[in-house]
């Protein structure tokens, strides 16, 4: 048995010991903790594929792809394992005309926790990961070299699609007597994780309400720690940002009545303006037992790449994800995935699309909107003349 048939069935059979090797796109070795690993998408269509000669020599045809994600309390979570199964088409399975999976032959897809969108991006820097869900505020930030990414301009950023708008939770105990973001100054509050996405945004908004983290007693938590928190009275708020309904949110619902601050006032619309990645967005009433409707900001989440990865396989990563399967995984594995559509996939895009990807919609016949989208300096694929 050769060494990548082993990795490969110890990936698949979860039987490897808690820190794995997993070969990265350049073929070198990438750890990932099992509590890491979120999904891999058709494994288990994989694993059955190895048994015998003839599943050895298949196992050999085996390639990884990983999707940065988020903590398992947001909704990067689920999405990525959405986008992992949709995507992935391991050895051995049917064919996508017979009932099988469509996605891209001999791909499987691994949906990775990281601490978020900061995190991803610093992972595709150093080619530990081939793409990650970024936020587009995040990702042009990155590319520009601004804050986080401070004097280290990241120029190889590229975009597969614009997947769905996440909307700012701004979570308090329902009894707590906040009724704004102002009302935060001295308060306990969580901003989330060193290396999120949520971090950056937080940070942006004590900013627009004259507030720092020398105003507020901060804390840098998980949005699962950050709700235990608020339920042992050791915490007054916490932000999260995400495609609701976020789990971590409606668990802490159901355990105490909490409230959701609007974003309605003249401070969030000077932000708007300030930074214009962020747009009006409202939370239904009723996403959350008992949390009425809330008026709140949002902010495009976008699925990226690095841009050294082939042009081949990212157009087939594309073509993939706007299958005609693949919608139907979208609509049934997350209420957020019916926001994920064709004709918003190149909305509010903050980085170039990859050529791949690019090539992709241009045969979609989408040219007048990638006309109007950042372009990449790196040649697109020839596009296939049309039949007649």
């Amino acid at each position: 048995m050769s060494d990548r048939t082993h990795r490969a069935m110890q990936f698949l059979s979860g039987s490897d010991h808690p820190s794995s090797p997993l070969p990265g796109a350049a073929g070198q070795p990438l750890m990932i903790g099992r509590r890491r690993w979120l999904q891999a998408g058709g494994a288990a269509l994989a694993l059955a594929a190895l048994p015998g000669a003839g599943g050895v020599a298949r196992a050999d045809q085996v390639r990884f792809f990983q999707i940065g994600t988020a903590t398992t309390g947001g909704t990067y979570f689920l999405i990525g394992g959405v986008l992992a199964n949709a995507v992935s088409n391991p050895p051995g399975t049917r064919p996508c005309d017979r009932g099988g999976s469509c996605g891209v032959p001999g791909l499987i897809v691994v949906a990775q926790s990281t601490s978020g969108a900061v995190e991803n991006v610093n992972l595709l820097r150093q080619k530990r990961l081939e793409s990650a869900l970024v936020q587009a505020d995040i990702a042009h930030a990155a590319r520009e070299g601004e804050t986080p990414f401070d004097k280290t301009p990241y120029s190889d950023l590229r975009a597969i699609a614009n997947l769905y708008t996440e909307t700012i939770h701004l979570v308090v105990r329902a009894d707590g007597g906040m009724k704004g973001p102002a009302d935060l100054r001295g308060k306990r509050v969580a901003l989330g994780e060193q290396g999120s996405g949520t971090l950056v945004t937080a940070r942006a908004l004590l900013s627009t309400y004259g507030l720092s983290e020398k105003t507020v007693k901060p804390f840098y938590l998980s949005p699962g720690a950050a709700g235990d928190r608020l339920v042992a009275g050791e915490l007054d708020a916490f932000v999260i940002v995400g495609g609701y309904p976020l789990p971590a949110v409606a668990e802490l619902a159901r355990r105490l009545p909490i409230a959701l601050l609007p974003f309605d006032d003249k401070q969030a619309a000077q932000l708007k303006k300030r930074l214009p990645f962020f747009t009006e967005s409202r939370i239904e009433a009723d996403i959350y037992e008992n949390v009425p409707a809330t008026a709140s900001l949002g902010v495009g989440a976008q699925w990226l790449v690095r841009g050294d990865m082939k042009p081949a396989l990212i157009h087939d990563i594309t073509a993939a994800l706007w299958n005609e399967q693949t919608r139907l995984m979208l609509d049934n594995g997350h209420p957020r995935g019916k926001s994920i559509r064709l004709e918003t996939a190149l909305d509010g895009l903050s980085v170039p699309l990859h050529p791949g990807a690019e090539t992709y919609y241009r045969e979609a016949g989408m040219v007048k909107e990638i006309a109007a989208a950042p372009q990449s300096a790196e040649p697109a694929l020839p596009t296939k003349p049309k039949s007649h």
